[in-house]
């Protein structure tokens, strides 16, 4: 997958969400604007 440039629409995903659940990008979104934090945890 390449980096999304300005202007380029975020590609639909599912997320796995800690504590359960998924969250399906970008049909979940609420904000027009949005922050992802992606985070591996601890190896």
């Amino acid at each position: 997958m390449e980096k999304l440039k300005g202007g380029d629409v975020f590609p639909e995903m599912t997320l796995h969400v800690a504590g359960g659940g998924s969250l399906d990008l970008p049909a979940e979104l609420e904000a027009g604007l949005t922050i992802l934090l992606f985070y591996r945890g601890y190896w």
